[in-house]
């Protein structure tokens, strides 16, 4: 997983609340294991229907998704941020979010900012009136800025540690290598061995 430190560009709005993971990411596309190529499928049954905001080349691109409250309600499937982190987002600022989708974010180096409605609302009707505007998510300084703005907000410190460093489950096991690696000579030879 890449460090995440901060996202800088621009915003694309979903003035929506309890956006669920059956919307993100819809059930007929996770027969696959893979991790990428979701991002095709985003919302595909919103899409389908035409003029969805996130198809509208002025928001083409944008790093950084502002949505309504509850978002990633619903089932706890992780292909919902993967298609999210594919289609281009690497940072989501809501209101709330649900517990196990912030984790699955946290998990695939997905940015998920909380901050209170009336900051949500800002920046939903600053990127409204001005596609162009952009904002700066330091996970560091727990900051999102713009212009004329400046937000804080709050993380989990261990799932800060590990966005900063990059560090998903398996990489922070692999932090101890050296301790497991002691162990194994150490431990009773009865005991299964990992090969």
């Amino acid at each position: 997983m890449e460090p995440v430190k901060r996202v800088a560009g621009r915003m694309a709005p979903l003035d929506l609340a309890d956006v669920d993971t059956d919307q993100i990411i819809p059930k007929q596309f996770l027969k696959r294991i893979e991790r990428t190529g979701y991002g095709p499928f985003l919302f595909y049954d919103w899409r389908a229907r035409g003029d969805f905001v996130l198809d509208r080349p002025e928001y083409a691109g944008a790093p950084v998704l502002v949505a309504g409250a509850n978002f990633g309600c619903g089932s706890s499937r992780e292909h919902a941020p993967w298609a999210l982190r594919d289609f281009g987002f690497r940072a989501i600022i809501a209101p709330s979010f649900a517990d196990i989708f912030r984790a699955n974010c946290y998990k695939t180096g997905l940015l998920a900012v909380t901050l209170p409605d009336s900051q949500v609302r800002h920046l939903i009707d600053l990127v409204s009136e001005d596609p162009t505007a952009e904002v700066i998510v330091d996970l560091e300084a727990r900051q999102v800025r713009g212009d004329g703005f400046s937000y804080r907000f709050e993380i989990d410190a261990f799932a800060r540690e590990c966005l900063l460093g990059g560090l998903d489950e398996i990489a922070l096991v692999e932090r101890h290598h050296k301790d497991i690696a002691a162990y194994e000579k150490r431990r009773a030879e009865w005991l299964p061995a990992v090969k």
